[in-house]
């Protein structure tokens, strides 16, 4: 019953205007308020700080700076492993596996499609069909920082419109078509294994979500698709980005979705549904291939 309710709140709740508050007052420079906020925050949350640079919570001018803190060095260790793909964010799995032709498993009862995704892109539809996908749900505690799984060459940036649905257990659960309707960015990468999708998929409360290259991207809540293509690996303006490098933040939680091309990876055995993440560890074991794009770290 209590679900219901909220479920149902959620869907009349003005959730542009809650966001955009959100946002504003997670950027204002408050002193003690701001202190108080970001205290109270850990304590609901558990927010473990002894992994953060700064652990000070009087150091953070605004509760934005405090929510996309960078960890210590040692925090996270990515798995060097070249026949390796690893995690890319700190959470939980929402889903993983197999792309059934264009469908991907959202919850229970629940599956929506490539195209829907990837707001129409012909190309990157028919490049991910029958290949895999993992969803990842980063709860507010958790490090909101989003890292490579692999070196990548950056491709496409899109920019597609939508709402801002919470995406938190119970509505995935309940909502049809979530992740294709919420706002997200979607970047397509040239990889050793093939194209790699990563997606930052906005929800409720997040007041902004960057990527190292362009810096902020929302807001502005646009109303249409936005298209950013970059140079190939060889030119000079190439955006590489190796295996553990950040590519980008939310300000708040939300969800990164994965795409790989079939025949690509084969998923961990151990990962499944609720499984907790940890960034850097294993997420795939990359399969043998008949090309590769070289991506060499200097």
């Amino acid at each position: 019953m209590f679900n219901n309710i909220k479920l149902c709140l959620h869907h009349i709740l003005p959730k542009k205007w809650l966001t955009e508050l959100a946002a504003w007052g997670a950027s204002r420079h408050g002193g003690w308020l701001t202190k108080l906020a970001i205290d109270i925050f850990i304590w609901i949350y558990k927010v473990d700080m002894s992994e953060a640079c700064i652990s000070d919570t009087a150091s953070y001018h605004t509760f934005n700076e405090f929510f996309v803190r960078p960890l210590k060095n040692d925090a996270r260790l990515v798995n060097s492993d070249a026949d390796l793909i690893v995690l890319p964010a700190d959470g939980v799995i929402s889903q993983l596996g197999r792309i059934k032709g264009n469908q991907i498993f959202q919850a229970k009862g629940h599956y929506y499609t490539l195209e829907a995704l990837l707001a129409g892109q012909e190309k990157m539809v028919a490049q991910f069909s029958n290949g895999n996908f993992v969803t990842i749900y980063l709860a507010p505690r958790d490090y909101h920082r989003v890292h490579m799984p692999c070196n990548g060459i950056l491709r496409q940036m899109i920019y597609v419109p939508g709402t801002l649905y919470s995406v938190n257990p119970l509505t995935v659960r309940n909502i049809q078509n979530l992740f294709a309707r919420n706002e997200r960015i979607i970047c397509s990468f040239d990889t050793n294994i093939g194209p790699m999708v990563q997606i930052l998929v906005g929800a409720t409360i997040v007041g902004s979500i960057e990527t190292i290259w362009t810096g902020t991207i929302t807001p502005p809540h646009e109303d249409a698709i936005k298209c950013w293509n970059y140079p190939a690996v060889d030119n000079k303006s190439a955006i590489v980005l190796l295996k553990g490098q950040e590519m980008g933040r939310f300000k708040l939680g939300s969800t990164v979705i994965n795409l790989f091309a079939p025949g690509r990876v084969q998923l961990t055995e151990t990962l499944e549904a609720e499984s907790k993440t940890i960034l850097g560890r294993p997420l795939a074991v990359v399969l043998p291939q008949t090309s590769t794009v070289a991506i060499v770290n200097d």
